[in-house]
C-alpha cells in the first residue's frame, strides 16, 4: 500500500477533515474564492507550523491531481483502515460492510448517505474493494471523515463472528424479503456487493437473511450507492412505521 498522503477537494470535506482529524492536516491550498471558507483553518495551521496558501486554480489542479478540486484542497497524512478487535466498537443499529465495491464514487456516496442517515461506522472487505482516494473523500462530502472504517478480511469470517451480536443481512437483486420484513430485535450488518456481480456467493451464504429492494421489474435493480441510501432508510425506519 502506498505511503502517499491523502488529497481531501472540496470545502465539504475539507472542513470535516478539520472537524475530525485536524492533527492530520500537513498543508492547505485555495484559490482566492475560497478564501472565505479556507479562513478559519489557516489560524490553526499557523500555530503548527503547517503551510497554506492562496494559489491560482491550474496550480491547484496540480497539486489536488484533478480538475474538480473544489477550490481548496488539504493534503493530509493517509487515513488507514483499522482492522476489527475486540472488544467490538459501538456501531449503533445498522452497520454497512461493502463488499468489493469497486467505484469510488459509489463507496464516497455511500459514506455520504451513511453519515446523512446517523450511521457510525462502515467495514470494507473483499476483492477489489475501492481504498479512501481522492475521489471517494470529494464524492462523499466529508461523510468518510464521520465514520470509523474497518478492514474486513477474509469477510465471511468477519460476518460469521459478528453473527451473535448482530443480525447479517445481505441486499441481493432477487428473493430476498422486503425491508420492511427483516427483524429488528438487534443491531443489523448489512452487506452491499460488487456494481456488477453483486456480493461473492461466500459472503451471501454468511448471512442469516437475504434483503431485496422490490421494483417495477422495467430495470433489474438499483445502484448500489443507490440501493444503499433506501436501505439505510428503510432498515433504521421502526417497523411499523
Amino acid at each position: 500500500m502506498s505511503n502517499d498522503p491523502d488529497r481531501i477537494c472540496g470545502p465539504n470535506a475539507v472542513a470535516a477533515l478539520f472537524a475530525c482529524r485536524p492533527d492530520a492536516v500537513l498543508r492547505l491550498f485555495y484559490v482566492p474564492e475560497r478564501r472565505f471558507q479556507a479562513g478559519p483553518f489557516c489560524p490553526l495551521l499557523a500555530r503548527s507550523r503547517r503551510p497554506y496558501r492562496e494559489v491560482p486554480p491550474d496550480e491547484l489542479a496540480k497539486i489536488a491531481g484533478t480538475p474538480h478540486h473544489g477550490g481548496i484542497v488539504a493534503v493530509a497524512a493517509q487515513r488507514m483502515l483499522e482492522q476489527i478487535e475486540e472488544p467490538l466498537p459501538d456501531w449503533g443499529p445498522l452497520l454497512p460492510v461493502l463488499d468489493s465495491i469497486g467505484n469510488p464514487h459509489n463507496l464516497g456516496a455511500i459514506a455520504r448517505s451513511a453519515a446523512f442517515f446517523g450511521v457510525k461506522g462502515m467495514l470494507l472487505g473483499g476483492s477489489g474493494q475501492a481504498g479512501l482516494s481522492s475521489s471517494a473523500y470529494r464524492v462523499s462530502e466529508g461523510g468518510l471523515e464521520h465514520l470509523m472504517l474497518h478492514h474486513a478480511d477474509p469477510l465471511p469470517g468477519v460476518l460469521r463472528a459478528l453473527a451473535p451480536r448482530m443480525l447479517t443481512v445481505v441486499a441481493v437483486s432477487r428473493d430476498g424479503i422486503a425491508p420492511e420484513a427483516v427483524p429488528r430485535d438487534r443491531p443489523i450488518a448489512l452487506v452491499l456487493g460488487n456494481e456488477e456481480t453483486g456480493p461473492a456467493r461466500a459472503t451471501i451464504e454468511a448471512c442469516a437473511v437475504k434483503v431485496t429492494l422490490p421494483g417495477s421489474g422495467m430495470v433489474e435493480s438499483l445502484n448500489v450507492s443507490a440501493a444503499a441510501a433506501v436501505l439505510f432508510h428503510a432498515l433504521l425506519t421502526p417497523s411499523g412505521r
